[in-house]
Order: structure tokens, then sequence, then C-alpha cells
């Protein structure tokens, strides 16, 4: 099986990022310089269903046209696969939106052997704050920053990533915090403002409630906020009052992508 190491290869890319998610797969390379390829950066549409051998197919096709794409044919490229559930060691314990069948499969093990080289798999949400915290917000002169970070994707629902030091600790799962007796991201997740119509103003009061109890239970130093919500921060996050800086995501959509590729680069990180 092929080194994750990039001086194994005389390619110009690293790595590859696959975003797997109810949906939609995206997907792109990340070059010798730990950067996402724009031109490579696309998206297909998940298989009815999500079945993991459906999923893996779709995965080796799109590797297919990344190589017809690049003219280049990947052989040394580690893939790096971000799964919407709990990830321990490379077992998915958990489905969001996906097959069931995801629980309690080795995805390591089933993608590596499937797709024909070594592969590292972890949660979207930590995929995204991996990215943050190395190449993004949480990053300063390409190094993690020092102390806690959180990154919290408001979407559908809200995901939750926490570093020390720019280690990563996985699979916290903020965004089911119980509050006031209700799970916190129906409460508070972005898409919340839209089903409930509710202003800013209202919105924002749910989110200090939210993101005040998650300080007080793990104190960060730095709140990351992701999700396409982030592109409106103006809006909300200087109205919101915490100890903790806050502020909004570098990377959105490409997150999960660049993330999943730098833990393919870095596994034991």
């Amino acid at each position: 099986m092929a080194s994750s190491d990039a001086s194994a290869s005389t390619s110009q890319f690293a790595a590859i990022g696959l975003d797997l998610g109810g949906s939609s797969i995206k997907y792109g390379l990340i070059g010798t310089d730990g950067k996402l390829v724009e031109e490579t950066f696309s998206q297909a549409t998940t298989p009815e269903g999500a079945h993991p051998d459906d999923v893996a197919q779709v995965m080796a096709r799109i590797i297919s046209q990344l190589q017809q794409l690049t003219g280049d044919e990947l052989a040394d490229i580690p893939v790096g696969i971000t799964v919407p559930g709990i990830v321990i060691d490379g077992v998915v314990h958990s489905a969001a939106n996906i097959d069931k069948a995801w629980v309690g499969l080795d995805a390591t093990a089933k993608f590596s052997a499937l797709l024909g080289r070594e592969v590292s798999v972890l949660n979207d949400a930590d995929a995204a704050g991996v990215a943050e915290v190395y190449a993004g917000a949480g990053a300063v002169n390409g190094q993690p920053i020092k102390g806690s970070t959180m990154l919290l994707t408001l979407g559908t629902g809200i995901g939750s990533a926490f570093f020390r030091d720019g280690v990563l600790f996985p699979n916290v799962e903020f965004g089911h915090l119980e509050i006031d007796g209700f799970n916190a991201e129906s409460k508070a997740a972005a898409r919340v403002m839209r089903e409930e119509n509710l202003t800013w103003e209202q919105y924002i009061a749910r989110l200090q409630r939210y993101l005040s109890h998650v300080e007080f239970l793990c104190s960060p130093d730095l709140i990351i906020i992701g999700g396409a919500i982030s592109e409106d921060h103006e809006k909300f996050l200087p109205q919101l009052d915490l100890r903790a800086k806050i502020v909004p995501a570098k990377f959105n959509n490409a997150a999960g992508v660049l993330g999943a590729a730098q833990r393919a680069l870095h596994p034991g990180d």
C-alpha cells in the first residue's frame, strides 16, 4: 500500500479529500503546499441510501475523474474521508443521514482495500476543525494557536470540534447538549431561524444562551463559527457577549475536504 509521505511521490498533489454528506460528496486535492487546488474542488451526488459499498463506488469514480482532470496517476496519494458520525480508530459508531450499515464498520480498512490506497477516516465536523485550526481562523503563521479552540458549524444541526494547542479531541457532540430541557441544536441551529421565522435579535438571544453554556462547560479561548450562516457574521457575532474570542470560519463548503486531506497526510495528529 502506498505511503502517505508526500516525499515518496513526485506529484505536485499531496492528498485527496472526500467529504461525505447525506446529499453530496464534496471532493478535491491539496497540493504539496497544503492548500486546496481550487480547480479540483467539486461535488458528486451521494448515492441513494448512502450504503458504504455504493459510496465506495462513487468515490472510486471521483478518484478516476481527478486522475483524468489532472493528468496525474495519483498513485501515491492518500485519501481522507469524512463521515457524518462518530469515528473511533477508523470504526464508525453512529450514522446521521447515511445507511445504518456504517455503524460498526471498520471504514478505514474497508475503504483502503476498495480504493487501493491509504485511507484516513474521521468525523465531518472534526475534519472542518482540522482545516480551520491548521490553515484557517485558528492558525497564526501556519501554526495552530495556543490554548483551547472550538469550531461550531451552524446549519441543519450543530457540528462541533475541540482542540487544545492544535491537538484534536475527536467526536465531541456539543450540538446535542440539553439546555433548558431541549436538545441544543433544535433551538440554536441555523435552520431554526428560517423554520421559525426568527428575527436576528431572536436568534442571537438563543445563540447567546447556547454559547454561554458551552463556554461554562469547557472555557475555550477561541470559538470559530462555521456553516453558511457565518457569511453573515457581521450581523450576529458582534452582538454576542462571551469571554472567548469569537470569529467566523475561513473555509465553508471546502472545510471538510481540506481537513480530510490534511488528516490523510498526518494521520497520527
